[in-house]
């Protein structure tokens, strides 16, 4: 009696089986995230890459972003890098910088049309970042008080991200509300490491410290 039951055991444990090898060959062939690949790379140029060769290699990194987002218009992941990588580069000089970061600008505008939560509100801190960082009217379309509303934005959607805080801190740091920055730039200190961006951590902590030295000086010149 109990023999018969037996191949009915075996038959039930080898149908599992059986449906994960016909997913094992779809694993195989899955093709790796286009947007890890970018970030990996954009650190590797950011972070490692001479400053004499970074214009030459975001150039080539952006040809990659173009590429990418042409094939998914929709994808804001994708946008928000396009415009990272556009504006990291017109931050290397050129007589092309401006129109670089108007195709950032774009981009982020584009990306947070279609969900400005994507990437933890990635869009709208960079897009911050952008107006902050490029000379106002009329050389550029730099405007301060654009760049707070995205950066306090940003900020909201990732209270305790390393970005929106290292970000946000350089702002208030560069407008002389130096406490408020300390608050910022100690909490993005703090921040929890990002998997597969273990690159850009450091690097970016690295900025962190250079900015809480650079707040330390002016406190102590304002003690004077």
């Amino acid at each position: 009696m109990f023999a018969s039951r037996r191949p009915h055991s075996l038959a039930l444990l080898a149908l599992p089986l059986a449906l994960l090898l016909l997913f094992v060959p779809i694993l195989a062939c899955a093709e790796p995230d286009p947007l890890i690949e970018l970030q990996q790379r954009w650190a590797e140029i950011n972070y490692e890459t001479p400053e004499n060769q970074r214009r030459e290699a975001f150039g080539e990194l952006a040809e990659q972003a173009d590429q990418l987002v042409a094939a998914n218009p929709e994808d804001a992941r994708l946008l928000t890098w396009q415009g990272i990588i556009y504006s990291t580069w017109a931050g290397t000089g050129g007589l092309k910088a401006l129109g670089r970061a108007k195709a950032a600008r774009r981009a982020f505008e584009r990306a947070i049309e279609i969900d400005e939560q994507i990437l933890a509100g990635s869009a709208h801190t960079s897009l911050g970042v952008l107006y902050h960082e490029v000379p106002g009217w009329p050389i550029g379309f730099g405007d301060q008080n654009l760049a707070r509303q995205h950066l306090e934005r940003g900020l909201a959607l990732n209270p305790d991200g390393i970005d929106s805080n290292y970000f946000f801190g350089k702002f208030l740091l560069d407008r002389k509300h130096l406490a408020e920055a300390g608050v910022r730039l100690r909490h993005a200190l703090e921040a929890p490491d990002r998997p597969g961006r273990e690159l850009a951590d450091r690097g970016r902590r690295e900025e962190v410290r250079q900015a809480l030295q650079t707040l330390e000086q002016k406190l102590a010149a304002r003690r004077r």
